[in-house]
């Protein structure tokens, strides 16, 4: 990938859905956007099968809104609620909110937790290589300070259809933070388990809340990508999510059910954060 500073970081693609803004020096979601137009369209795919028109959708850790500008036009008349606590990729969020022409989104610079207060966001540089979705909060790492809300404090919401989180290990905190509202709405969780010392507590704390877990490890490369490119750039690489819904609710789900919780698909999953 590029590393020179003269061409500018920021990089508009092409894509069938229209332009969308990217880091051309981030590794995995930059990359895919730029050779192939599109990113881990199988989750996407996923994502599409969980919403409908009318749903309001809170998405945690939205990166540069590859996800949320897909789920806003899904939703429709519904609503996308995104949060990003890295700076520049919250400005690629809004930028790709904005290209979209989309007004049902709220994008929010900001962290979601269990506690108020405020996190140390360690600034990457944007002209080097990286992969910018994989950045920890929680390592205490010194940083641009970034408030943090809990989700119940700063939401009042006449629904609440799907919770989206991929933070980098902090999920079980924005679980915690947001009880109130599963509890009150139920909705459908999907949530990123890529971090084996945080896995089973994140899992047990699912469980409490009444909700059964499936494993979903999409890969990042799709086939039948917008570029016509047969050569995966990223190997096998998949992410590794959790898709979780009410222990009560009816249907079929075709994914693994998760039976052990000290379980992990990492080792056989190459995971990669985005």
């Amino acid at each position: 990938m590029p590393s020179d500073s003269s061409l500018g970081f920021n990089q508009l693609v092409a894509t069938p859905n229209g332009p969308f803004l990217v880091n051309r020096n981030d590794q995995y979601v930059g990359r895919s956007w730029i050779e192939y137009g599109e990113f881990s369209e199988e989750e996407g795919k996923f994502l599409d099968d969980l919403i409908s028109p009318g749903d309001i959708v809170l998405e945690v850790g939205a990166n540069m809104g590859s996800h949320t500008v897909r789920m806003a036009r899904k939703v429709e008349h519904g609503r996308v609620i995104a949060f990003e606590p890295q700076r520049l990729i919250f400005q690629l969020l809004c930028a790709n909110v904005a290209l979209a022409s989309l007004k049902n989104v709220e994008c929010h610079w900001a962290a979601l937790g269990a506690k108020r207060g405020g996190i140390e966001v360690p600034e990457l540089d944007p002209d080097e290589p990286n992969n910018f979705g994989a950045l920890s909060l929680n390592l205490g790492e010194a940083g641009q300070k970034v408030p943090c809300y809990t989700a119940d404090e700063i939401f009042v919401l006449p629904r609440l259809d799907l919770i989206k989180i991929d933070v980098e290990g902090m999920e079980a905190e924005v679980i915690i933070g947001a009880s109130r509202l599963i509890k009150e709405h139920q909705p459908l969780l999907y949530v990123e388990n890529d971090r084996i010392d945080h896995s089973e507590n994140l899992m047990r704390i699912i469980d409490s809340m009444g909700y059964a877990m499936y494993w979903h490890t999409p890969p990042l490369f799709s086939l039948d990508n917008p570029a016509h490119k047969e050569e995966d750039i990223f190997g096998s690489i998949a992410s590794c999510n959790m898709f979780c819904a009410p222990k009560h609710m009816q249907q079929h789900i075709d994914i693994p059910k998760i039976e052990n919780f000290t379980e992990n698909p990492l080792k056989p999953c190459q995971v990669q954060a985005a």
